[in-house]
């Protein structure tokens, strides 16, 4: 045998010897027999899991009922909530917002806007550990009128650009050039959100109920509505930088060819809008119902 053959087998016939609990000489010892459960130890998980239980409030389905408000990404926030079982909770949630500003001077325009926001939806809040906070929350917007418009007049020398032309607004015109424009942020009227949060409206646990039943839930995830549409039209007389070759903005080919191309540019960019962000944040209060 050659020496290199046998300094590998001396060396495996010692790492085998070196193994604990096993011997080369008795290749057929039984195992050892597997020690027996500890009495005590499943006595203490039994009565853990007994406690747990006893601290988890029992409700049947629909027995219960919780109204909050606050405030969200949509404007002010209301939300209703009823138990279905253990691990759910069905949630209905509404936001409106309203603002409108008048005769704001900004960047070489008076601009005229209004906010309007108003959606209803719809969610089923899954809590996997009943006794905790965490959620996560598939659901569907049934109404969606989240908007803004807005109107604008260039200042005396200012101008306005579309597809890298400049217009001026006619100096002394009884028919002002101005700018109307509207941004929808509601293409899909029905939209699925999914978000996730902490805090359950419908108390799961018998120390929550020394609060008044009062939880502070927030949560945050999107409304897929889909990219926002923007829409422009044009009114008065513009000129160009010396005053002259003024037109009607809202009939002239050109400025209208101008418009359609600047705002397939800016639709361009709105592309990968294609989610609404929700956040929202506040507090709740659970009333039994039976």
């Amino acid at each position: 045998m050659k020496p290199v053959a046998v300094f590998l087998t001396l060396l495996l016939l010692a790492a085998t010897s070196a193994l604990p609990g096993q011997s080369p000489s008795t290749p057929n010892t039984p195992a050892a027999a597997k020690p027996a459960a500890n009495p005590a130890k499943a006595a203490a998980d039994a009565k853990a899991a007994k406690k747990a239980r006893k601290a988890e409030v029992q409700i049947k389905p629909f027995s219960a009922v919780a109204f909050g408000g606050g405030m969200s990404l949509m404007g002010v926030n209301l939300q209703a909530a009823t138990n279905v079982n253990r691990y759910l909770n069905l949630r209905g949630t509404g936001n409106f917002f309203d603002y409108t500003a008048n005769n704001i001077s900004t960047n070489g325009f008076n601009l005229n806007g209004k906010v309007n926001f108003a959606t209803a939806g719809v969610s089923l809040d899954y809590y996997p550990i009943p006794r905790m906070g965490l959620r996560v929350s598939p659901g569907l917007l049934l109404y969606n009128q989240n908007g803004i418009s807005a109107s604008a007049t260039p200042q005396p020398g200012e101008s306005f650009t579309l597809d890298g032309y400049d217009y001026y607004p006619e100096a002394g015109s009884s028919t002002p050039f101005q700018v109307n424009a509207n941004l929808g942020l509601n293409t899909h009227k029905q939209a699925f959100t999914l978000t996730t949060g902490w805090g359950n409206m419908i108390p799961r646990k018998r120390k929550d109920l020394l609060f008044g039943h009062l939880s502070f839930p927030f949560e945050f995830g999107a409304a897929f509505t889909g990219v926002p549409t923007i829409n422009m039209t044009l009114q008065g007389i513009a000129c160009d930088s010396t005053g002259a070759n003024c037109v009607n903005m809202a009939t002239d080919p050109t400025a209208q060819s101008n418009l359609n191309a600047q705002l397939a540019k800016w639709r361009k960019d709105l592309n990968p809008l294609q989610v609404y962000p929700i956040f929202s944040f506040g507090v709740a209060y659970s009333i039994r119902a039976r």
